[in-house]
């Protein structure tokens, strides 16, 4: 009688393993979309500040180029006249000199790893001088999102990674913040 008490000591079994693998597996079906979602708006968190800081920079430059900003609060934000620039043209604007730059390091890619669109407009005495866009988690800014057409000034729905994040003039004119599609 002993030796059987030792034997059933020494081990789970077979249904109290299956028990525990089944409980695993459920606690990891709740938990694993939540994660999948954090991710995502930590991506996109990530990106606006970076949209945010990089455009805050870029305004104190044209300040100083031209002595007053250029930003506004329209209803629509017409890109008709700005071109893009490349993230080396870009750094330079940000660092005149090796003593003085506008923002220590210049983001060249958003959180999902998809580079910026930069866009100016050579008269910097504009109404629309300046854009920085990212195309969200599918990456899908392209040139001609940024400059050379209008956007409605408004909030997407903050779960809609796929949507471009834009920011022009000293304003955000495409951003996460509407909570639903209601």
């Amino acid at each position: 009688m002993l030796n059987r008490i030792r034997r059933r000591q020494g081990g789970f079994t077979l249904i109290e393993l299956l028990i525990v693998v089944a409980i695993i597996g459920i606690i990891a079906a709740i938990l694993i979309p939540n994660l999948l979602d954090a991710l995502q708006k930590a991506k996109q968190k990530r990106t606006v500040a970076d949209i945010r800081n990089t455009g805050t920079a870029w305004m104190s430059w044209l300040t100083d180029q031209v002595g007053a900003a250029s930003a506004g609060a329209a209803k629509t934000w017409d890109g008709g006249e700005t071109e893009m620039v490349d993230y080396p043209t870009l750094f330079n604007y940000m660092h005149p000199s090796d003593s003085f730059f506008y923002m220590q390091e210049v983001p060249q890619e958003d959180g999902w790893k998809y580079d910026f669109r930069f866009g100016a407009n050579g008269n910097l005495l504009a109404s629309n001088v300046l854009v920085i866009c990212s195309g969200g988690r599918d990456g899908s800014a392209v040139d001609s999102t940024c400059s050379g057409t209008s956007h409605n000034v408004a909030p997407f729905v903050a779960t809609d990674y796929d949507t471009d994040i834009i920011w022009a003039d000293g304003y955000f004119v495409s951003w996460p913040g509407q909570v639903s599609s209601n």
